[in-house]
């Protein structure tokens, strides 16, 4: 049985951000290969920290062909992201644009946590959670540059991705309003007994919203499958946590709800969370996930996001802690893959973000009579009439 341990790197630097790689250990059953029946056990970079519950295991399962599915599908988040931001300056992309590059672990680690299943409702910063949940790049640039292949028919752009066949509701605009009804889509999962949750994510930004807390307090009362995901990318906006958070560890803030502050730039790590999140949600109701991460891009479009951070502070991150570079580091340490072949999928998955793009400039934008489509529920539209009240105008489908 072979034993190996990844290289600790360290950092100089004195922020809270930059948590260097502990130590890691693997432990393999066989000699490695690509194929799913090879299993690798690996420890998280760092513990776990519990509120009100015992934390799960730092050993988490895994095998190469999820690693490299990791690696893959993070690459590609990355490259979607840098894209739309290519997109945006060109003006191609009109309106609020929130990028999720920094962040990706949190998605991917989610997605093989959980079943599609299970309830995913996030904020705005919604694009690779979309991806993630089975949409496709044609249907996100689509989307972003307002054309009817999108997922939401070009009307919702960046903050309203949706796609209910996969269990994801949005991509919500309002800060903190996707909590309630998150615990909404809990509360009907506990109706149906489906034996499945929902995730709530929202920001560091929104955890102090006072809906947050009164959504949270009925899913206690009710013992509801919802799980809170704090998504700490450690600022509101230009605004630091500590600035606007008298307590700034998310994961204690339900009081009487347990909570698990989670690595969230560690993918192996945010897997384990989900699962052992789901498992007690399903149980023992609601449950608080803080997982601390970090965004590269600033808030949105309009911010440089340099005013109110450092360019060593975000090159710090990058170094130490980047989710992308940790699988590879996993990936090349056991001989799963070349560095040539990591290169290689990185040039495949520009490529792909590359035809995806052509193809959604190809799309038609809307028809203005779209704008009345999706108002009413269908068959119970209304007439439109002129001044004299006698013709009728229109019908609103």
């Amino acid at each position: 049985m072979a034993l190996s341990r990844l290289c600790s790197s360290s950092s100089n630097i004195g922020s809270n951000f930059f948590k260097p790689f502990s130590s890691a250990f693997f432990t393999l059953n066989r000699p490695i290969t690509s194929d799913t029946t090879t299993t690798l056990t690996i420890e998280t970079s760092i513990p776990f920290t519990a509120h009100n519950t015992d934390p799960p295991s730092r050993s988490v399962t895994t095998s190469p062909s999820e690693l490299l599915s990791f690696f893959r599908t993070m690459a590609l988040m990355r490259r979607m992201e840098i894209a739309a931001d290519s997109l945006y300056k060109a003006k191609l992309i009109r309106g609020f644009c929130h990028l999720y590059d920094g962040q990706e672990a949190v998605a991917v680690g989610m997605e093989a946590g959980t079943t599609k299943k299970d309830c995913i409702i996030t904020a705005y910063r919604d694009h690779c959670t979309f991806l993630g949940r089975g949409g496709t790049l044609v249907e996100i640039y689509s989307e972003l540059m307002g054309r009817r292949d999108g997922c939401s028919k070009g009307k919702g752009g960046s903050m309203h991705f949706y796609k209910k066949d996969s269990g994801f509701y949005g991509g919500h605009g309002i800060v903190g309003a996707q909590v309630p009804l998150g615990c909404g889509l809990a509360f009907g999962q506990k109706y149906l007994k489906d034996e499945s949750v929902t995730f709530a994510l929202y920001g560091d930004g929104a955890a102090n919203q006072g809906q947050l807390f009164e959504a949270l307090n009925i899913a206690a009362l009710w013992d509801l499958p919802a799980i809170l995901v704090c998504e700490n990318n450690h600022y509101g906006m230009g605004t630091a946590e500590w600035r606007a958070a008298k307590s700034p560890a998310y994961y204690k803030r339900g009081d009487y709800v347990p909570g698990l502050k989670v690595d969230g730039m560690d993918v192996l790590a945010v897997k384990q969370a989900c699962i052992f999140a789901k498992e007690h949600a399903l149980k023992n109701g609601p449950l608080i996930l803080e997982m601390d991460t970090y965004r590269y891009h600033g808030h949105s479009m309009s911010d440089p996001g340099s005013t109110y951070r450092t360019r060593d502070e975000i090159s710090g991150v990058r170094q130490e802690r980047d989710p992308i570079e940790r699988v590879r580091k996993l990936l090349l340490s056991h001989d799963i893959a070349t560095e040539k072949e990591l290169k290689d999928t990185e040039k495949e998955v520009r490529k792909e973000v590359d035809e995806a793009i052509a193809k959604a400039k190809e799309s038609p934008v809307p028809d203005p009579s779209d704008l009345f489509t999706n108002v009413y529920v269908k068959g119970y539209g209304v007439e439109a009439y002129g001044a004299d009240r006698k013709e009728v105008r229109v019908t609103l489908p």
